[in-house]
């Protein structure tokens, strides 16, 4: 679902942002994308959304060549993904229900259809009973759970999360954590860049660390080599 093949990404200013970065993540899996800030994770998310294209490499997500894809392929790529931040990036004069069914709007689902499918995704992150409340009257565990809401509303088969949890507190953050793990469980794939290694300790998901652009650490290939052992 996931291919980056000898990814580097520099910059007119000579910066390498990525150096020769491959993987690959399959479907179900849930993974930590870890590294201190300018080691290269956002970029890696930036090119699963192709908000960014590689100076050289290969990236493929969900079929899509990101490299060499044309402009109107984009949207396509992106109706495929579910994206998350760290700072919510609601509405702030809209509903929670309304910032989930925006979008469904700008897809071009058809209006009969958006009530059902924005209800059935605020219950599932246990937001039914806010449906009605702008995001100044919710708390930031609640605002990122309608962010996770608006992102899972076109059944994507990825889910990009940048720092979801990086505003929150403990207790919120234990929350949206629960909630990441289980729409993995559905067969969703789960990219989560994270700078919060209690929360990459808690389980056994897959951890791949970058530093200074390039993957340092892949708990996978770890795997592989106990395998052969």
């Amino acid at each position: 679902m996931i291919r980056f093949a000898h990814v580097f990404k520099s910059y007119p200013n000579g910066a390498l942002a990525l150096k020769d970065v491959s993987f690959a993540i399959n479907k179900g899996e849930f993974v930590f994308l870890t590294g201190h800030s300018g080691a290269g994770k956002s970029t890696i998310l930036k090119m699963l959304f192709a908000e960014q294209r590689p100076s050289s490499g290969d990236v493929r997500v969900a079929s899509y060549a990101v490299q060499t894809m044309r402009g109107e392929d984009v949207p396509k790529l992106r109706r495929k993904l579910g994206i998350v931040f760290q700072d919510f990036r609601l509405l702030e004069d809209r509903t929670a229900s309304e910032n989930v069914a925006f979008a469904l709007e700008v897809t071009g689902a058809r209006r009969d259809t958006i009530p059902a499918r924005v209800m059935r995704v605020l219950t599932q992150v246990g937001l039914a009973a806010k449906a009605r409340a702008y995001p100044r009257e919710l708390s930031g565990g609640e605002q990122q759970r309608v962010a996770i809401a608006r992102a899972l509303v076109n059944d994507p088969s990825i889910l990009v999360a940048d720092e979801p949890t990086g505003n929150l507190d403990e207790r919120a953050t234990r929350g949206v954590f629960q909630l990441l793990r289980e729409i993995n469980t559905s067969g969703t794939i789960v990219v989560m860049a994270t700078h919060d290694l209690d929360l990459v300790r808690q389980t056994t998901y897959r951890t791949i660390e970058m530093r200074e652009g390039a993957v340092v650490y892949d708990s996978a290939a770890d795997e592989k080599a106990d395998e052969l052992t």
